[in-house]
């Protein structure tokens, strides 16, 4: 029994692992193509990495990437901009996990779950960076307000429910090839 709890917390502390890489990944060769596309799989990543890894390996996942991805050079500009990136991450695994993490999630669950969760990651990321750090802690210019307020505002709806829609393609056949 304990030999198979082990053998279970390596094959979960593995994926979560490589999820981690593939996000990091992702965001390294996709950083030219746009917000839309390199978030659209970000989001992918993160709703598969809380399904497939649990609730912990998904908030690994959603927590140490945006960190991983500022210290090599890809992620947000400003370190402030990071701890809120997380907690965004973080609130889309935790709901897409609790509202539809069961393996038999009926449709209706997860399309719940696309919804709530793609609306809560971009009210966080919204109402954290916009309405607080940007007026409030960061000293921008005119022009990185812009577009720092742009990026992390509608868009993050757009690119949340992209993934969503990715992660109900293709995590359903990912969880049977893996037998997850």
């Amino acid at each position: 029994m304990s030999n198979t709890k082990s053998s279970n917390s390596l094959k979960t502390l593995c994926r979560t692992a490589i999820f981690l890489a593939l996000l990091i990944a992702v965001q390294f060769v996709t950083r030219s193509m746009g917000q839309y596309v390199t978030g659209s799989l970000v989001n992918l990543i993160l709703i598969a990495s809380g399904l497939m890894c649990g609730l912990w390996g998904g908030l690994a996942v959603a927590i140490l990437s945006p960190i991983c991805a500022f210290f090599i050079g890809i992620g947000p500009a400003f370190p402030q901009v990071v701890p809120a990136v997380a907690l965004g991450n973080a609130v889309l695994v935790l709901l897409w996990v609790l509202i539809a993490g069961a393996k038999e999630a009926p449709i209706t669950r997860q399309l719940i779950a696309l919804v709530v969760a793609a609306v809560a990651k971009f009210l966080t990321l919204y109402l954290v960076i916009v309405q607080w750090l940007v007026p409030m802690v960061l000293t921008l210019n005119e022009k990185q307000t812009a577009v720092l307020s742009a990026s992390f505002s509608f868009p993050q709806l757009i690119t949340a429910a992209i993934g969503g829609v990715l992660a109900l393609l293709l995590v359903p056949p990912l969880r049977r090839a893996l037998k997850v």
